[in-house]
């Protein structure tokens, strides 16, 4: 057994890996895409030659592809220290990382239900870990464990007790892992301790969700029960009237298929009609794409719209972050957004914003900003690798 640590993130056909060294570092990482089909196909971060995998490749199959390409570039030599896992959601059972063991197993397949096109392959990744090395510990880390500090008046929705008491019906919140890393890596730039730092945390992918972090802690997330509520998303509408069902239903579309819109044919795809990647958005709306134009202003006007709800959550900021594909690197989703914000005090300094904040460690506001306004590349996978370590040395292997 080597000193390396190994960080799987297993999606509904696809899957992520990286392996870190002792001081994590990362050594390497990998990605398998379109498994389950006849053209799926993995590779290695920074190598242009793809790695063939079967027809119909499982998640195992990619998994064991890609770590024989670890092991022939000498990047994993033995078995690693431990493995941590992506789990999206842990209920109001998982507070922190955890151990994997058979009642963890069971937890994650309770939460299923919750989240039912995640919760079973990210199963799925640690059984096909569990004959690869069965005597790794493997450690779980959830998505919705950061936000289990939300007060009860923030995770409560209006709705009969009894949905919360039988059902556990309530807000848990997503993208926690990516939130809490903003939350330390934000205190560093700013020179403060985590623990008197409050930041309102914009991740925004092709999954966006924001969340208030009162002293080092979640206090409200925009994410609810399940990971469509809240901002507009590449494929996901985001908030909308709960009477949409009925209306919708009155005209002969059934339950089933508005779920199948409001999550795979809403958000950018939905408004423009064209895509939901926002650089493809921005070069159709430069060419005059009305509807591509359309689809970034709402996008940017609810973003600005949560921010302002996050500030009823904190009783002073250190710092407005952005993150993810799009937070990290679209200037003129970040200047749009703020332009809506002067009323609150926050302004943004033009040159420092279009370079992404790198010659300045991540900060774009400008001079006479009320608020700091920072731009941090999030980094989920180093903190579920800090979690498998630390776990899988403090507690006793069963």
């Amino acid at each position: 057994m080597d000193d390396t640590v190994l960080v799987i993130n297993c999606g509904s056909s696809s899957l992520k890996v990286a392996l870190f060294d002792a001081d994590m570092n990362k050594l390497g990482s990998g990605l398998a895409e379109r498994l389950g089909n006849s053209d799926a196909f993995a590779g290695l971060s920074g190598e242009p030659e793809r790695i063939p995998l079967a027809n119909g490749a499982s998640h195992k199959d990619a998994l064991e592809a890609l770590i024989e390409a670890f092991r022939q570039r000498n990047l994993l030599n033995a078995q690693p220290a431990a493995i941590g896992h992506r789990v999206v959601h842990g209920g109001e059972r998982f507070r922190e990382a955890a151990r994997v063991t058979d009642d963890v197993i069971a937890a994650i397949e309770q939460c299923a239900s919750l989240a039912p096109l995640h919760n079973p392959v990210n199963l799925a990744g640690i059984d096909a870990i569990s004959d690869l090395f069965p005597d790794v510990p493997q450690v779980v880390v959830f998505d919705t464990a950061f936000h289990q500090t939300l007060p009860e008046y923030a995770y409560r929705y209006a709705l009969p007790d009894r949905f919360y008491q039988q059902w556990g019906v309530r807000r848990y919140g997503f993208h926690g892992t990516s939130h809490s890393f903003m939350a330390t890596e934000s205190a560093r730039r700013l020179g403060k301790p985590p623990e008197s730092t409050s930041i309102i945390s914009a991740h925004l992918g092709n999954g966006c969700s924001i969340t208030a972090i009162r002293e080092g802690a979640s206090v409200d997330t925009s994410m609810g029960l399940t990971p469509l509520e809240g901002l507009v998303m590449g494929t996901r509408s985001g908030d909308v009237d709960p009477g949409l069902f009925d209306f919708l239903g009155s005209k002969g579309i059934s339950a089933d298929e508005v779920h199948r819109i409001l999550n795979h044919e809403s958000g950018l795809l939905g408004i423009s009609g064209q895509t939901n990647d926002m650089r493809s958005l921005c070069e159709l709306a430069e060419q005059g794409h009305r509807a591509s134009a359309l689809a970034i202003e709402v996008f940017c006007f609810r973003l600005a719209r949560y921010i302002g709800a996050m500030m009823a959550s904190l009783a002073h900021l250190d710092a407005l972050v952005f993150t993810g594909g799009i937070g990290e690197n679209s200037a003129l989703v970040r200047h749009k957004t703020l332009s809506h914000l002067s009323l609150p005090g926050f302004y943004v300094d033009r040159d420092l914003n279009q370079n992404h904040g790198r010659a300045s460690d991540g900060r774009i506001d400008s001079g006479n900003s009320r608020f700091a306004i920072l731009v941090i590349p999030t980094d989920e996978e180093l903190v579920i690798a800090k979690a498998a370590r630390a776990k899988a040395t403090s507690e006793p292997h069963h």
